[in-house]
């Protein structure tokens, strides 16, 4: 199993679980992270450190969020690793926890 990004980082793109990533399995796209699943090795530390709440473990992601274990999987080889730690989108704040932000995802 892995460890999905889900709908909440949308538009929000804190980076704190990026630190304490033991093998950089996360990808940055333009306004939303992705979790590479060849890479993630299921340690679930990024888990408790996003401010948004929006990483799960496969077996555990919501109904409505099941969809993200493709998105994640299509879109990680697209974008580059990030291995450290950056500043959120500037109005990420504002954007944690709206819902239905799936149009507003960047790829």
């Amino acid at each position: 199993m892995t460890h999905v990004v889900t709908e909440n980082c949308i538009k929000c793109k804190f980076t704190d679980c990026v630190d304490v990533c033991p093998v950089d399995c996360f990808k940055e796209g333009p306004n939303f992270l992705v979790i590479d699943p060849d890479e993630c090795i299921d340690c679930a530390v990024c888990i408790p450190e996003c401010p948004a709440n929006a990483i799960f473990a496969e077996e555990d992601l919501p109904a409505d969020q099941v969809k993200f274990i493709e998105i994640n999987a299509e879109l990680s080889p697209l974008y580059p690793t990030l291995s450290r730690a950056k500043d959120p989108l500037p109005d990420a704040d504002e954007w944690n926890g709206v819902a239905d932000k799936l149009k507003y995802m960047e790829r």
